[in-house]
Parts: structure tokens; sequence; C-alpha cells
């Protein structure tokens, strides 16, 4: 349970509330950030009054200006290098769209987070430098790139670094470099991100030039780098804010349709929990560079397109954050000494590193601490790290470096990678850093309450009254309201799935008020009275506004029947013993089906990895282990699950093994020889673990050769020299695995649901 903390009484100017007006709340929050004059407060509320700090007062910008315009005037080839997270794709979308809008010859790259990983891989870049580049820049990286850069300079190309990442003790002997982080502490440009950056080095190069059509790029970067906003990525954030609301891009456009968002009703909610994750997708699972020609192109056949794959790959993401986060809190019950610790550390074996920085966010909620979440993968660990406010990441990982393969990022998240034999070490060395920044007091989730207000005060207008503090985020998070002393009046679900709850609460006067519950448990609702907490904003539902109340947390009082745990309820309608049953007969009789089969053909429907959600859950085959099982549960989020059970057809090792080696050779043939454990494991109905024992079974026992480039993607050779025959050695351990998933499938046959 969290621990509310009460706002504590301040003191407010009276020229500070007589210029914000309006809600006390509004002026005593502003006061706790240290705005406390009226041309402050204005200069944070309205943009308007803000004005930005020229970007001429980053050091390198004049060298890298006009070593640009050089490239521009004489057609020189321009490299554009960025990263496949979000910030990075948004960055080389502006950098590659800013330039062709001044005629420069430019092309791009965003390495594979699994075949390149961070940073400039040095292989590619020898191999892209062929192509006749006159200049490379970077955008979101290169910051700690020393020998890429030494390497590109010593062949006569001049290099540019923009980044925004923690400074290395030597900057690489660049050209150019462009970092907020070479700027004194409190300077307003200090928390650009990496499109942030980029998007001051093209101020710079189009001088008097309006360069607002790229701005809505800067917004979904700032998001989703989860940068503090204050100072200037502020002031971008609500200009930004604007553009996308009324001339977004036709990439984004497209994404808000397909996610059935108005462009005008946009708010950065939207960007973070709409946009971000499907460009997320692509660089977490798949290759980022196709989120360029999203953001860049006006091909709306193309655009169709890749919308639709980021759709496909935004459900797998979905599910696999399911199944590591499921993973994960298996372990922690298992062993609650982990959070004994400062800093949760947490690892498990072949863990698909693409999700681990969304786990460890979600669990920094969880347990308000520092969290990495490790991949255990042929003896190495790779993962992410989150961190809470008050805890630079990246200075507590630099305190183990000695423990770690690499590491890099900014005071909020950062990767890192190390030998799986240093976990234990790493967890202590870790956390007392930890402790040396946030001190040693228990560490206990809070939720700070910034005012008490009483029920008949909720209105639209202290919704819209309270939305001049937004855009809300890292350092300025959405004010929390609580109102002491209600209870539940009365419940139902909400949405077409039913996964949320409509509840209406009720005080002691008998004063009424809506709360929504997302994804909220109607069993888990407190009994008798208590105090809640919550956030209020406008809201558009059905064309009319609203304000919304949307429920954080729940005080019981003393004396009075705490909230009841309990599992998600389903209706189940059971077939297990009635096979005959066909699938046009449940079509027909439920709504909105969708029937997950695995390793079977001639059924229509999704495996693990295209599951989304759906009102009617039809389990066809039966899964392989618990944590499919209930990732799956998670993600689709049923009213009804039907159940039928069948057996996937590749249970049998030569079976499994003739049918992984059909795939493998067609991927061979057909994908550029590179395949996803977890795409394979979802088409055989098996586990990560089951498909990678295979993969070993096979170079032992035959002439392909899989070779590991993550814990997730293999590539494959087929080697013509000759098998010598024996027992293979991965034989028993595959056969035990076969027995395990066999014998959890018996067991989900005849369970009790």
């Amino acid at each position: 349970m969290k621990r509310w903390l009460d706002p504590q009484p301040i003191i407010v100017p009276d020229a500070l509330q007589k210029a914000v007006e309006g809600h006390p709340v509004i002026a005593q929050r502003l006061a706790r950030q240290g705005i406390l004059t009226p041309s402050a407060a204005r200069q944070f509320l309205n943009p308007a009054a803000y004005q930005p700090a020229s970007p001429d007062e980053l050091p390198g910008m004049d060298k890298a200006v006009t070593r640009l315009q050089h490239a521009i005037q004489h057609q020189q080839h321009i490299l554009v290098w960025g990263d496949f997270d979000v910030d990075g794709q948004t960055a080389t979308a502006l950098l590659v769209s800013a330039l062709r809008d001044l005629d420069a010859h430019v092309s791009y790259h965003i390495p594979n987070r699994f075949t390149e990983g961070h940073g400039i891989h040095l292989p590619t870049l020898r191999t892209l430098l062929e192509n006749g580049i006159d200049l490379l820049l970077t955008c979101d990286t290169g910051i700690a790139a020393h020998e890429a850069v030494a390497y590109t300079q010593s062949r006569g190309i001049d290099v540019i670094i923009t980044d925004h990442h923690t400074l290395p003790d030597t900057l690489p002997n660049a050209h150019a470099v462009i970092n907020p982080m070479r700027l004194p502490p409190g300077h307003a440009l200090r928390e650009l991100p990496g499109v942030g950056t980029a998007y001051q080095l093209i101020r710079a190069l189009y001088g008097t030039c309006p360069t607002d059509h790229l701005l809505d790029l800067v917004a979904v970067g700032i998001v989703a780098d989860v940068m503090v906003q204050v100072d200037d990525t502020r002031y971008w954030l609500q200009r930004v804010l604007d553009v996308l609301r009324h001339a977004p891009r036709p990439g984004i456009k497209a994404m808000l349709e397909r996610a059935d968002i108005d462009p005008a009703d946009l708010t950065e909610t939207d960007i973070g929990f709409t946009l971000a994750p499907r460009l997320n997708a692509l660089g977490r699972l798949a290759d980022a560079n196709p989120a360029v020609e999203l953001l860049t192109t006006h091909d709306r056949a193309v655009i169709n397109e890749l919308v639709t794959e980021l759709e496909g790959l935004n459900q797998k993401r979905r599910f696999l954050t399911r199944q590591v986060h499921e993973a994960a809190l298996q372990k922690i019950e298992a062993d609650p000494s982990l959070l004994e610790y400062a800093a949760l550390v947490i690892s498990g074996d072949g863990w698909h590193t693409g999700v681990a920085g969304i786990v460890a966010s979600r669990l920094v909620e969880d347990y308000q601490r520092p969290v990495v979440v490790l991949s255990e993968h042929d003896g190495v660990a790779s993962g992410s790290a989150r961190s809470v406010d008050g805890c630079d990441i990246n200075s507590a990982l630099r305190s183990q470096a000695h423990l770690l393969n690499t590491f890099g990022g900014h005071n909020t998240a950062a990767g890192l990678s190390l030998p799986a034999d240093n976990i234990f070490a790493f967890r202590r060395g870790l956390s007392l850093a930890v402790r040396e920044q946030i001190g040693t007091a228990d560490i206990q989730p809070t939720l700070a309450v910034d005012a008490y207000v009483d029920l008949p005060e909720i209105s639209l207008a202290l919704a819209d009254d309270l939305a001049r503090l937004a855009p809300f985020g890292n350092g300025n998070p959405p004010l929390t309201l609580a109102t002491r002393r209600v209870r539940v009046q009365s419940r139902r679900t909400l949405g077409s799935r039913g996964d949320h709850l409509n509840i209406r609460i009720e005080d002691e006067n008998g004063n009424e008020q809506r709360v929504v519950w997302w994804f909220g448990d109607q069993d888990a609702l407190p009994q008798g009275w208590f105090d809640l907490a919550y956030t209020l904003r406008p809201n558009m539902f059905n064309g009319k506004r609203e304000a919304l109340v949307e429920w954080l947390d729940a005080r019981p009082l003393e004396g009075e029947v705490a909230a009841l745990e309990s599992a998600p309820t389903y209706t189940i309608i059971d077939y297990r013993q009635q096979p005959d049953r066909t699938l046009a007969q449940i079509r027909a009789e439920f709504a909105d089906v969708l029937v997950w089969r695995e390793g079977v053909t001639g059924i229509e429907g999704a495996d693990r990895s295209r599951l989304s959600e759906a009102q009617t859950l039809v389990v066809w085959t039966i899964p392989p282990n618990p944590l499919v099982w209930q990732a799956a549960l998670d993600v689709v989020q049923p009213q009804t699950i039907v159940l039928f059970g069948h057996s996937p057809a590749f249970d049998q090792p030569d079976a499994l093994l003739r049918h992984l080696a059909g795939l493998l050779k067609y991927a061979h043939a057909h994908k550029a020889g590179m395949v996803n454990v977890s795409d394979l494991a979802a088409l055989t109905g098996h586990t990560e673990q089951t498909i990678r024992t295979c993969f070993r079974w096979l170079n032992a026992g035959t002439a392909m050769r899989l070779t590991a480039l993550t814990e997730d993607v293999y590539r494959i050779d087929l080697d013509n020299t000759p098998v010598e025959q024996g027992t293979n050695p991965f034989a028993e351990r595959l056969a035990r695995q076969l027995a395990e998933t066999k014998a959890y499938r018996r067991f989900w046959l005849k369970q009790e649901f």
C-alpha cells in the first residue's frame, strides 16, 4: 500500500496568486517548483510569454552550421546516423526532412538493436563510408564514439555530433560536438532530448526561415524520452502540441487515425501511450529505419503499409512485455530479499531485451526505487535501467564500471551489459551507490497529494483551470487531488470489453461524483468509507467536453474494511471435453471473438505475438506454460474465455525439429538469414527456451549453423561440412523440456478455471 504524503503548507506571494488567479493549488504548485514571481509564472503557463534561448548558445554550433552550409552548397553527401529509440528515430527524421528541404544530398542509417547495438557500429560505418560519404552527422548518439569518430576523421571525412547523453571524460575528436550537457547546470537548453538538440541545429542552420513544420517530431521525442519538462524543453513541447493538433505530418496523422484519436484533442498522454509505443516497437523488436520513412514520406500507400506493420509489432511488444513482467514478479515473489536492496536488480534466462526498459519502468512505479532488468544469455546479462527522482542512474552505473562490459545513458535511463557471474556483486555495489544518493531510509511507494477538495468543487471549470499547468510529465507531474471520506455508491464496467470501471462515489452529505478506474478490479474496491486520490482533467467524450476524474489510489479509513484482493474474473465456456464444437458456431454465438491458436494449420486466428484486446478469447491450442497463459490473458483482457485445448502438432522432438528446420531454411532463403526465437516459439506453440535448445541440437547434429546475435535474434548459415553421427548432446535437454510442456498441457486440460 502506498504511503500518502499530505501537502505541506507553503507561502505563496500575494502577487503570484493574483497573477495566476484560479484555484489556489495552481499557485501553490508553481511556488513549490520555485516559480515565485508573476513574470516567471506567465512564462511557465503561456509559451507566448517565454523567450527561448538562442541555439547559438550551444557550444560547437557555429562550426557545425558552417560545415553543413558548405556541404549543402557543394552537394556533398551527408550521412545522418541516428538511434533506434523514438528520440533517435524522430531526430533522424527531423534532420533528413530539414536537409532535404534545403536540397542537400542526404542519406540516413539507424543501427539495428540486435546486430549493431547502440552507438556507431564501426563495421557498418566502414561499409557506409565506401558509398562516398563526405560528412557524418549523428543525432541522439555519438558522444562516446571515440573510435568511430577517429576512424572517420582519419579518412578525411568530417563528423558533427549532436547528442544529449552524459559526457564522457574526454570528447571525441569530431569537427563539432553539440550536446546540451556541455552547458552549465540550470541553463535553459540543458534538458533537451536528442531530437530537441537536432532541432536547435536546424534552427541555427535555417536562420530566419521558419522551422515550425518540424516541431511535431520534437514533441514525440520529448515525451518518449521522458525528458524533464523545464525551461526550453517545456516551451518547445507546448509549441509542438499546438502544431500536432492542427497540422500533423501524414505519417503521424495516419497513426492517430488508426488509434482513433482526433488530432484536435491530442495531449501529451496520447503521445506517451499511443504514438511512442508504436514507434518504439520497431526499434525494440525489428529494424527502426522504416520509422524514418514513415515520418518523412507523403506516399499514402507506403504510410498505410508501415502503420499496419507498426500495429503488428506493437501487439507483439505488448505480449512480450506482459510475459517478462509476469516472470519478474514471480521472481520477486519467490525471493523477497530482492526488495531489501536500494536498487532492484532482476534477471532471467532469455528474457527479451527489447522490452527490458518497459518492464523496468513498470517495476519502478510498483516499488519506487531504481530498477535494472537483465536478460541472461550465454553467460552475458544485458538490459536496461530506469531510475527515480533524486537518483542519477548513469552515475550509479559508472561506480560499478569494473563489473560491467558496457553501459551508457542519462540520469533517468540507461542500457548496460555484464558477465552473468557478476550480477550478485553488481546488485550489492549498485545499491550502495544508490544509497549514497537517496539516503538510507526504507523505500516505500508514496503518493504526494497536492490538495484535498470536496466533491462539490469538482467541475469542468476546475479541470480547465488545472490544465493550464499542462503539458504534464517528468518534472511536472499531473496534480494529485484527494477527497476525504467517500464510499462506493455504484459501479459498472466501462468500454467495449468491460476492462475499465465506471464508479459513482458519494460523500457523507450525499454528493456524488463519477470516477473512472482504468483496468480496475471491481472486486478490489474498498468496502466502507475511504479517502480517494485522483487526477482531474478535461476530456472529450462523444463530442462533449467533460471533467474526467481518474482513480489513482484509495486509503481505507481506520476501522473500515480494506480493499479485497482478487484475481480477474472471466466467464468460462468449457468445451475441452467437446472437441466437435466448431469455430463457426462460436463466432456466431459470441461477440468480438479472437481465436488463439499455435502450432496448427487450417485454423484462422492469431498466435501469441499477434494477440490484441478482444471481448471473447477462444483458446484453441493449449499454452506451453503458465507464463505464456497469463501473459495472453493480460494482453487480451477478455470478458469471456472459450476453452478448447487441442495439442499443437509439434510436441514430439522429431516433429518439432523437422518443422523448425523447414522454417529456418525458408528464413535463410527469404528473410536475409535472420530469425527471431520469439516468433518461432509462437509459430510452434512452445517456449523460447525450448526453441533455443532446438537450435543447439541443430548446431550439433546438422549442417545448419545458428549464431546468436541476441537472446532473440539468430543468424542462419548453411555449412556444407559433414556432420559426425552420434548421440546429440542436447537430445536429453530437449526431451526434458518437451516433457515439462506436455505435463503442463495435461494439467491445463484438467484445471478448473
